[in-house]
């Protein structure tokens, strides 16, 4: 008898299991209080077309009720399909188009997120974009829609450079070897957040739905204090408590 907002996405979404991974969809409700619900179906490797494909949408879709959201933040693993009728303006609008229209036939919302920006630094300190046309494709399609956006592509842009080049290793799945039980090589993966990286990254989603207005903000815990993606929460105020289920390798998907 709740709302509740259905996550739909890959790896960077996924509710990981193990450290030293860490995802927003699954940092994010803490940050809302019990009159709204999180349901995270996101799975790792997924891309807007197989997540179709496998099922999971359909899944989503018999325990959807009017006035619930859906976000859909694709984009990591659509780029890498290639042949024909493939691409960000082809195969991947079509699947966003269909999560649209089953969303709205059912009396949900739904919102697209662009994909949040890989680690990759030129030699000025800026970030690269590495997803093509895909999040420009995503802006397209909400305004042709009339969905609300949350442009996390262009948030994370500014919390990586506003880290900087180093720093933001702190963000990411980056420990030198043995610093987990039978690592015994570097993890150093620029794709996956850890739990502070996590919960960077699910603050700016909170603002992404500030900024659309979106009513469920009015669902916020009174001790969310705000937030900008250019002045990032110091590393050392941030306090985690690893729990004993690790895992040395890296999600499907990238």
């Amino acid at each position: 008898n709740v709302p509740t907002v259905f996550l739909c996405g890959n790896s960077t979404v996924v509710d990981q299991d193990n450290e030293p991974w860490a995802s927003w969809g699954q940092m994010i409700p803490r940050f809302f209080n019990d009159s709204i619900c999180f349901a995270n179906y996101a799975e790792s490797g997924e891309s807007a077309n197989t997540f179709i494909g496998a099922g999971r949408l359909k899944k989503a879709l018999t325990q959807m009720k009017p006035g619930d959201y859906i976000f859909m933040e694709f984009g990591h693993n659509d780029q890498k399909q290639k042949g024909p009728g493939k691409g960000a303006y082809y195969s991947f609008m079509t699947s966003l188009k269909t999560f649209i229209d089953e969303a709205r036939a059912r009396g949900a919302y739904p919102v697209l997120v662009t994909p949040t920006q890989r680690r990759s630094f030129d030699e000025s300190g800026k970030i690269r974009d590495t997803h093509e046309d895909y999040p420009e494709a995503m802006r397209w399609l909400a305004a042709k829609e009339n969905v609300p956006l949350i442009d996390l592509n262009e948030m994370t842009r500014t919390l990586y450079e506003a880290m900087g080049v180093e720093p933001s290793k702190k963000a990411f799945v980056h420990y030198p070897a043995g610093t987990y039980p039978g690592q015994n090589k570097v993890l150093a993966d620029n794709t996956h957040f850890n739990p502070y990286g996590a919960y960077q990254i699910s603050k700016c989603i909170i603002e992404g739905i500030k900024k659309a207005g979106l009513p469920i903000s009015n669902y916020l815990r009174s001790d969310y204090p705000g937030y900008t993606p250019a002045h990032p929460d110091a590393l050392d105020s941030f306090k985690w408590n690893d729990s004993p289920f690790t895992e040395i390798e890296k999600p499907d998907g990238n």
